[in-house]
């Protein structure tokens, strides 16, 4: 394709992903009011956002080791974070009913802060030690309902797609409520789009969930060491992905049927 049609592409699929987000988080807004409950919009977010908003980017998912994974169980899921993309990708990845820890920055962005909220996503508040470990408390109560707590334990994204080092601080809500942890692994998103860039690009898109990894045995001095298994766990999914075994199941069809610090 001509390069002086790529500024226009990308202004396209801007307008795009923006109209699609914003569209679908207007009517979840609707149905989380009108039920009281999330399940629909949650099943929305995976059948609906997701695979349509990364259709807009010719962007498809390819996943290994879904087998490995009860999906009927609640788990805490910890993944490498390399692009703004991860979100959707994990969406469209994973078969269960997802809630992310996202940084409590999100809560004062418009529209995008309210569907947050309103969907009952963890904030954490990353500069003050003590309150983040209080706000990670409430990920009890969400577990309890029978949701997956989600989160990207590096703290930040990478830059050169290296596994960094995991927070411990991350897996005190896991130790604590006993929710065995699932280690997995995203390829290929920080290609898609880059950190501080707007332009997605063509990329093979791979996602590895690993083996769950119980936590019985640990206690909360033991999160330095669970982290350091989960990351080990993750190095070595990143080094199955390289072996190129990922199985494509992407799809663009909106479905909302129900689905299975420090």
């Amino acid at each position: 394709m001509p390069r002086l049609l790529w500024p226009f592409i990308n202004v396209l699929q801007a307008v795009y992903s923006a109209l699609w987000t914003s569209g679908l988080i207007l009517v979840a807004l609707v149905i989380r009011v009108v039920t009281g409950s999330t399940r629909i919009p949650l099943a929305m977010a995976r059948r609906c956002w997701a695979p349509g908003l990364l259709a807009g980017g010719g962007l498809k998912v390819e996943t290994l080791g879904l087998d490995r994974v009860d999906f009927s169980r609640p788990y805490f899921f910890a993944a490498n974070h390399q692009s703004l993309l991860d979100v959707p990708i994990i969406y469209r990845a994973l078969p269960a009913p997802l809630l992310f820890i996202v940084k409590d920055e999100l809560r004062r962005v418009p529209f995008l802060g309210w569907y947050i909220s309103a969907m009952g996503m963890i904030f954490i508040r990353r500069q003050a030690r003590q309150q983040s470990l209080r706000d990670l408390e409430s990920c009890r109560d969400r577990i309890a309902t029978g949701h997956s707590i989600f989160m990207f334990p590096e703290g930040t994204r990478s830059r050169d797609g290296k596994i960094a080092p995991l927070k411990p601080g991350s897996f005190l809500p896991a130790i604590d409520v006993g929710i065995d942890v699932v280690p997995v692994v995203i390829n290929g998103s920080g290609e898609a789009l880059p950190a501080g860039s707007f332009r997605v690009r063509h990329a093979r898109i791979q996602v590895a969930v690993g083996h769950p990894i119980p936590v019985a045995t640990f206690e909360r001095a033991d999160r330095r060491r669970l982290a350091q298994d989960v990351r080990q766990r993750m190095l070595e999914l990143q080094h199955e992905l390289a072996g190129g075994h990922a199985h494509d199941r992407a799809t663009t069809n909106c479905d909302t049927e129900g689905e299975a610090s420090n």
